[in-house]
């Protein structure tokens, strides 16, 4: 199942870097970006990661936050968070349900046998939980197009 923009964004707990659960109907009210990336530490993703955190003063005017989800533990995500100095909630999603509901996952990923991880994509989700934009990526070295994640969120009111 792939989500599509009008479709009510699933529900969803998923513990966080402190081991709190965190639910999405937490932001409800809120525009949010949901960011799955493939795992921290790697290149594509840190850049992906810290380029939220740099655009945070521009996303904070739009009243939008920031979720980071990926396949890793809490644990790595809490080193990632703290190496990276990240100013947003990054989420766990090891047993990777979350990650299938929305963007898919990589099988064999990087061609090892039996590794997985998180599609990278992105859903700005409006104040009600809506899906209003969706991107999708098959390959793990592309970025998202930032500027249009702005503009979308532009777009809400």
């Amino acid at each position: 199942m792939t989500l599509k923009v009008g479709d009510k964004a699933p529900e969803f707990t998923l513990p966080d870097s402190k081991l709190k659960m965190r639910t999405l109907s937490e932001y409800h009210g809120e525009k949010v970006v949901l960011a799955f990336f493939p795992g921290a530490f790697t290149g594509v993703c840190t850049k992906e990661m810290c380029t939220f955190r740099d655009s945070m003063a521009n996303l904070k005017k739009l009243n939008a936050k920031v979720v980071g989800i990926s396949v890793d533990s809490p644990f790595s995500l809490a080193e990632f968070d703290k190496r990276n100095n990240l100013n947003f909630d990054l989420l766990s999603d090891s047993n990777r349900v979350v990650s299938k509901m929305y963007g898919g996952i990589h099988e064999d990923f990087v061609g090892v046998k039996g590794l997985t991880a998180s599609k990278r994509s992105i859903f700005v989700l409006d104040k009600d939980g809506k899906v209003r934009y969706e991107w999708i990526s098959e390959d793990p070295g592309k970025e998202p197009d930032y500027k249009k994640i702005q503009e979308e969120l532009s777009s809400i009111r």
